[in-house]
């Protein structure tokens, strides 16, 4: 079981450094239409997660309360949407596609910023893994071995996308690739500390953990309508952001039917 839980929380760092190790291949910076696509497809993915692996669990687990099963899930999401909307206006920060920082004023370089906007929204997927983690690691029944895995790998293959969005931009605008790379790799190293963390809460309240699952959904959902698909549809008229959300959508639920 140690072997199996330690895999599944670094996949998805993996998947970030891979992303970020892109930006040796590229010789010129990111397209603005590849990014578009990729920001897409990590939003199609996370959105599919939340439902799939968050949510109807949360409600499953719920299931004795009847008609109220919902309950669980709806004031879990909100605590997740809420927990976001604090982090947003409380850790400065700078989207990739913006000029205008957000959060508390700060002297941070624009590197920092931009590193730090990635590190919020890689949070709430490292509690998704942890919550799903920690309920299959108690001997949930409605969490299996194979669920945790797809919601691992699922993040994972977002997190390539991210980690290249981080690094190849920071390349073109004059950063050598080695440190655009570390970068990239250092963003995604707040989901495995996130996971660990919410394990080790989830182990104190294990009661809670429909309220858990459906928090994590919650941030990040958040995450997806605040930021990235703002991202996948800036700048001129473009249909690939929407594709690509699709696509990683469809992709996501095929691995949490086909494995869960």
């Amino acid at each position: 079981m140690i072997k199996n839980v330690l895999v599944e929380l670094f996949l998805p760092f993996l998947g970030t450094s891979l992303g970020a190790g892109l930006v040796f291949f590229l010789k010129s910076g990111m397209d603005l239409l590849l990014q578009r696509a990729l920001t897409g497809f990590a939003a199609g993915v996370m959105v599919a997660a939340s439902i799939w692996s968050l949510l109807i669990p949360a409600m499953e687990q719920a299931a004795d309360m009847g008609q109220w099963a919902f309950l669980p899930a709806v004031i879990g999401f909100w605590l997740g949407i809420l927990f976001l909307l604090v982090l947003d206006k409380t850790i400065p920060h700078l989207h990739q596609s913006s000029n205008q920082t957000e959060g508390p004023h700060t002297r941070l370089r624009r590197t920092a910023m931009l590193v730090l906007a990635v590190t919020l929204h890689n949070i709430p997927e490292g509690m998704a893994v942890g919550v799903v983690l920690a309920g299959w690691m108690a001997g949930n029944e409605a969490i299996t071995a194979a669920a945790t895995l797809a919601l691992s790998i699922g993040i994972a293959i977002q997190n390539f996308p991210e980690g290249a969005v981080i690094a190849i931009p920071l390349h073109g605008e004059g950063m050598r690739k080695g440190r655009a790379f570390l970068y990239g790799v250092l963003s995604g190293a707040a989901e495995p500390i996130a996971a660990v963390l919410t394990i080790w809460a989830a182990g104190l309240i294990l009661p809670a953990l429909p309220y858990l699952l459906s928090f994590a959904a919650g941030a990040m959902v958040y995450v997806v309508v605040e930021e990235l698909i703002p991202e996948s549809s800036a700048g001129n008229h473009s249909n690939v952001g929407t594709l690509f959300f699709a696509a990683g959508f469809t992709i996501m639920l095929a691995l949490d039917v086909a494995l869960g």
